[in-house]
C-alpha cells in the first residue's frame, strides 16, 4: 500500500519535475469582440486541454517543439481549428461564430459538472465507449473508472449485471438519460438488461462520485451517471457492428443516420440483438433493442424526439452457487442438501444436478422456462431554446412503459399459500401441488424536466431546474399450471399490489467568480416524494403504506485555479433518500416504519492537465444518518429486510491519471482506497425448533465493523501501445480487495480479493467505399483467474447446529469477444 501511495504521489508531482519548454496562449471571443469565458481549448489527438478564464484567456504550457492542431469550442458556436508550428512561445486568438443551429450538449448542461464545479467527476466520450463496446452491459464499459466494481449473474457481462460505486449498489446510484431519471421508482435500482446494447446509442457519459450536483430522480448516495444519447452527425452514415465470442455470445447492430438535411433536420436509428449462453449453466440471454431519433435544428432552438426500448428473455441465475459446491466439498454439499430439503423440495433431477454438475457453473434451476421476461419502451421529447446571449432553456416530456414477469417452477406448494382451495379427488383432500407461477410487474412512468440557464455577466451564472414525475406500478401473481388443478379462473391473481409514486424537485444553482482564479458555487435542491403502497403482497399480507417526504439538499463549494493547468477544490453536500418498496413490503409486523436516509458528503481535491498528463486526487468523507442496511433479521415469511442504523461512514482517497509517455505508449491508472464503517451494528440470527418453526431471534452487537460489499482497495491500470497507425493494444489490470458479504466482518463470510487482467486489440483501416473498418478483440480474464464478484450469506440456529450458508456468483475464466465494425 505504501508503494502505491508513493507511486501515485510521484505521478502527481511529475509536472513539477518536467522542464518547461514552449507555450501557446491567447483569447477566445465572439466576432463582436465579446469574450467567451469557459470555452474549451484542446490539442487535437492529445490528452490535454483547458478552459478560458473569466476574461476569455487561456494558456497551454510545457509543450515541445513541433506541429500542433488547436481546437476551440463553445456551446452554441462553431468549432474552429488552427495549426501552429511551435518553436517559440506563440499567441493564438480565436474568434468564434455563433452556430447555425443549437448543439445537443445543451440538453444535459444543467446537470453536468465542469472544471469550475467543486466535485469529482469522470467524462467518457463516444470514442472511449466505442472501443470498449463488445456487447457487454453498460456497467462493464464503466468498469475502468475509479471506485467501480461490476458483477454478472451469468458470469460474462451479458444478462443481469450490477455496478457499485464507492461500495454503494445500483439503488444508491442516480442514473439519468438526457436528464430524465432511469432508476426504477420503487426498487430504485437500474436494470441494464432491459436496454441491451444501449451503449451503441450513447454519445457521452459523465460519472459524478458522491452526492455530485443536483439532478433529477433518486438520491445519489454513491454517485450519479449522467448519459447523453446520440447527437446528430453532419454527414449521412451507416454502420454494421458485429461481435462473436465465448459462450456463443453474438451481437449484431445496424446504425443509420441521415446527417443534416437542409441544415435543419436529422434522423438516426439503431437495431440490435444480443444472444449468449452465459458462463453459468442455462444462464442464456436473448436480448433485442432499438433506438430512433429525429431532430429539428434551428438557429436558436432544438427539438429532438427519441423513441427507444428493449426486450429481454433471460434464464434465471440469481440464486448463485452454494459454497460447498463451489469448493468441491462433498461432505459440506451433502449437509447443504439435507438442510434445504424442507425448503427447496429437491427432486431426483435436482439432486443429480447439485452433485454432478460442474462446480463453478452450477445453476439450481432446471425447469425449461425458468425465465425472466421484460419489455420496456421509452419516449422522450427534448426541447432547447436560446432566447438571447444570456438566457437559455431546455426541457423534456417523457414516458416509459414497462411490463414483464419472471416464471418459476415450485414443487410441493400449499394451495393455501396461493389463496386457492384444496383439491378433493375420490374423497381424498390434496393440500399441496407442484405448480408454475409468474410474478408480474406492469408499470408506467411519465413526467417533465426543465432547466433555465442565465448568464448575468461573464463571472456570474444561474441555473433554475427541476422535474415532476409520476410512477404507477402494478404487482401481481398468477399460477399458470398446477399438477392438481384448483377452481381458480384463468385470470386469477393470487396477489395484487400497487405502488404510486409522485416525485417533484426544484433546484437553483449559482456560479460566481469574484476573481479570475476563484470560482464559487451554491446548489440548493428541494425534493418532495409521495409514495403509496396498497393492495396485497405475495404472502397475502395487506399493504397500506402512505408516505410523504420533504427533503432539502444544499451543496456548496469552491474551486481555486492555481494556474492554467491545475486547480484545487472542496465542497460540502447533503443528500436525502427515501426507503424503497421492499423496506415496506418485507417489514416485520409490528416494527416501526423505516426512516429516510441522510448523507453529509465532504469532497476535496486537486486536478492537473497539460499536453501529456491528466491527473487528479480526491479525498472524501460520506457520513450517513439512518442508513438502511440488511441486519440478518427476517419477517414472518422469511423475507430479509433492511433496518436503519444510526451512524455509518465511508472515507477514502481516489486517484485518477492518464499519461502519454510517447506517440506509441500511454498509461491510464486509477486507485480508490477507502474505509467503510458502521459505528454500532446489531446482527440478528433466527432460531428455529425441530419443526422449523421460528421461536426466537438472537442479537449480537458489533463495534465499528466494515460495511458489506465495500472493498477498501480498488485499483485499475491500463498500458496502451500503438506500434503503427490505426493499431492499438491495451493491457488492462483490475484489483479488488476482499469484501464481506454481511456486516459482521466475519472472515468466513467474504468474497476473496481478486486481480483480473484483460487484453484489448483494435485495428482501424479503410478502403474505397468504406469509411472505416475496425477489427477488435477483447480477451477477458486472460490469466484465467478463478474468482467471485458477488454473493450473499445467511445464518439460522437449529436445535442440532448453527448453520451458515454462503452463496457465490463465479465469473468466467479466460473468454474472448471478437468484433468487426464497418462504417460507411
Amino acid at each position: 500500500m505504501k508503494r502505491l501511495m508513493i507511486a501515485a504521489m510521484a505521478m502527481l508531482l511529475l509536472p513539477g519535475l518536467a522542464s518547461a519548454q514552449f507555450s501557446i496562449s491567447g483569447k477566445v471571443s465572439e466576432k463582436s469582440d465579446k469574450t467567451l469565458p469557459g470555452a474549451y481549448i484542446r490539442l487535437k489527438n492529445k490528452a490535454t486541454g483547458t478552459t478560458t478564464d473569466a476574461s476569455g484567456k487561456y494558456q497551454l504550457t510545457n509543450l515541445k517543439a513541433g506541429n500542433y492542431t488547436i481546437t476551440a469550442s463553445y456551446v452554441g458556436y462553431q468549432t474552429i481549428e488552427k495549426t501552429v508550428n511551435l518553436n517559440t512561445n506563440e499567441t493564438v486568438d480565436f474568434s468564434l461564430t455563433p452556430s447555425t443551429f443549437l448543439a445537443d450538449e445543451v440538453i444535459v448542461r444543467a446537470t453536468r459538472a465542469t472544471e469550475k464545479t467543486a466535485t469529482t467527476f469522470k467524462n467518457i466520450d463516444k470514442a472511449e465507449i466505442e472501443k470498449n463496446n463488445f456487447g457487454q452491459d453498460l456497467p462493464f464499459i464503466l468498469n475502468n473508472t475509479p471506485g467501480v466494481v461490476v458483477t454478472s449473474d451469468a458470469g460474462a457481462g451479458v444478462g443481469y449485471t450490477g455496478i457499485r460505486i464507492r461500495g454503494s449498489d445500483a439503488s444508491r446510484v442516480n442514473i439519468t438519460v438526457n436528464g430524465i431519471p432511469y432508476n426504477d421508482s420503487e426498487s430504485q435500482g437500474t436494470f441494464w438488461v432491459n436496454m441491451p446494447d444501449f451503449a451503441s446509442s450513447v454519445d457521452n457519459i459523465q460519472i459524478q462520485r458522491g452526492v455530485g450536483t443536483s439532478t433529477n430522480g433518486a438520491g445519489a448516495f454513491g454517485g450519479s451517471v449522467n448519459i447523453q444519447t446520440t447527437s446528430s452527425s453532419d454527414q449521412a452514415y451507416a454502420e454494421l457492428n458485429n461481435t462473436y465470442g465465448s459462450f456463443n455470445t453474438l451481437k449484431n447492430t445496424v446504425k443509420i443516420g441521415t446527417g443534416l438535411i437542409d441544415n435543419k433536420w436529422s434522423f438516426d436509428g439503431r437495431l440490435s440483438r444480443i444472444k449468449s449462453d452465459g458462463f453459468i449453466d442455462r444462464a442464456a440471454s436473448d436480448l433485442k433493442s432499438f433506438f430512433l431519433s429525429g431532430a429539428y435544428h434551428g438557429k436558436t432552438d432544438l427539438l429532438r424526439i427519441n423513441v427507444f426500448g428493449g426486450s429481454e428473455k433471460t434464464y434465471q441465475a440469481w440464486n448463485g452457487v452454494p459454497e460447498a459446491k463451489l469448493r468441491g466439498d462433498l461432505a459440506g454439499l451433502q449437509t447443504h442438501y439435507e438442510n434445504n430439503l424442507d425448503y427447496l423440495y429437491f427432486t431426483e433431477a435436482d439432486r443429480d444436478n447439485l452433485f454432478n454438475s460442474n462446480n463453478r457453473t452450477y445453476n439450481q434451476f432446471t425447469y425449461k422456462d425458468q425465465n425472466d421476461v421484460y419489455n420496456q419502451s421509452h419516449y422522450q421529447a427534448l426541447y432547447a431554446k436560446q432566447f438571447n446571449e444570456k438566457l437559455s432553456f431546455n426541457g423534456a416530456l417523457h414516458y416509459t412503459d414497462g411490463k414483464g414477469y419472471f416464471e418459476e417452477y415450485k414443487p410441493n406448494r400449499k394451495f393455501a399459500d396461493y389463496g386457492l382451495p384444496n383439491v378433493i379427488i375420490d374423497a381424498t383432500t390434496i393440500k399441496r401441488t407442484d405448480l408454475v407461477r409468474r410474478r408480474w410487474l406492469d408499470n408506467d412512468f411519465y413526467g417533465a424536466t426543465y432547466a433555465f440557464n442565465y448568464t448575468a455577466q461573464s463571472n456570474l451564472t444561474f441555473t433554475l431546474g427541476g422535474a415532476y414525475n409520476q410512477y404507477r406500478g402494478k404487482h401481481f401473481g398468477e399460477v399458470i399450471w398446477a399438477q392438481y388443478a384448483s377452481t381458480a379462473k384463468n385470470d386469477y391473481h393470487y396477489y395484487d399490489g400497487k405502488g404510486n409514486k409522485d416525485d417533484f424537485n426544484t433546484y437553483a444553482k449559482v456560479n460566481y467568480s469574484p476573481i479570475s482564479q476563484l470560482s464559487l458555487f451554491a446548489d440548493l435542491q428541494y425534493r418532495n416524494v409521495s409514495y403509496d403502497i396498497t393492495g396485497t403482497d405475495k404472502n397475502h399480507a395487506t399493504l397500506d403504506f402512505h408516505n410523504n417526504y420533504n427533503f432539502f439538499n444544499p451543496k456548496f463549494g469552491a474551486t481555486y485555479f492555481i494556474n492554467e493547468q491545475s486547480n484545487v477544490y472542496s465542497s460540502f453536500s447533503v443528500a436525502n433518500k427515501e426507503p424503497n418498496r421492499d423496506d415496506f413490503t418485507n417489514l416485520q409486523a409490528g416494527r416501526d416504519i423505516p426512516k429516510p436516509e441522510r448523507l453529509n458528503n465532504v469532497e476535496a481535491g486537486y486536478r492537473f492537465k497539460n499536453n501529456s498528463l491528466s491527473a487528479g486526487i480526491n479525498v472524501y468523507g460520506m457520513f450517513y444518518k439512518d442508513q438502511l442496511i440488511f441486519t440478518g433479521e427476517i419477517n414472518e415469511y422469511s423475507d430479509a429486510y433492511r433496518q436503519n442504523v444510526d451512524k455509518s461512514s465511508r472515507m477514502g482517497i481516489e486517484l485518477d491519471a492518464s499519461y502519454i509517455i510517447s506517440p506509441k505508449f500511454a498509461v491510464n491508472a486509477n486507485a480508490a482506497l477507502s474505509r467503510n464503517k458502521i459505528k454500532n451494528y446489531i446482527d440478528y440470527v433466527s432460531e428455529y425448533d425441530a419443526n422449523f418453526d421460528l421461536i426466537n431471534v438472537q442479537a449480537t452487537n458489533y463495534a465499528n465493523p466494515d460495511i458489506s460489499f465495500s472493498p477498501n482497495t480498488v485499483l485499475f491500470g491500463e498500458l496502451v501501445y500503438k506500434p503503427l497507425a490505426g493499431f492499438a493494444v491495451a493491457w488492462q489490470s483490475k484489483y479488488v480487495s476482499k469484501q464481506y458479504m454481511d456486516n459482521t466482518q466475519n472472515e468466513s463470510r467474504k468474497l476473496d480479493a481478486y486481480w483480473v487482467n484483460n487484453a484489448r486489440l483494435g485495428y482501424d483501416f479503410n478502403f474505397k467505399g468504406v469509411k472505416n473498418i475496425n477489427i477488435g478483440l477483447l480477451v477477458n480474464n486472460i490469466l484465467d483467474k478463478k474468482y467471485e464478484s458477488n454473493g450473499y450469506t445467511y445464518s439460522s440456529i437449529y436445535p442440532w447446529a448453527t448453520v451458515t450458508e454462503n452463496f457465490y456468483f463465479p465469473q468466467a475464466g479466460t473468454n474472448f469477444l471478437l468484433s468487426l465494425n464497418l462504417k460507411f
